[in-house]
């Protein structure tokens, strides 16, 4: 696990070990959010990356039959 510091402007640095293996760019969005006492940052991707991300997913879904 990586310490970083944090600056007299709350900002810090994403060491580059865990950027290039996230794939972080320079000017790339990150959703951030707290969960049970932690800071989480979320790398968002273009839409046009996500295309096939869910390639061979099941959707097949059990309807109530009167529901089409």
């Amino acid at each position: 696990m990586t310490a970083v510091t944090v600056s007299p402007k709350f900002q810090v640095v994403i060491p580059k070990e865990v950027r290039e293996s996230m794939g972080i760019f320079s000017g790339q969005k990150i959703q951030i959010l707290t969960y049970q006492n932690r800071i989480e940052l979320i790398p968002l991707k273009p839409m046009s990356e996500m295309k096939g991300f869910l390639k061979g997913i099941d959707t097949k879904v059990k309807r109530d039959k009167d529901r089409v």
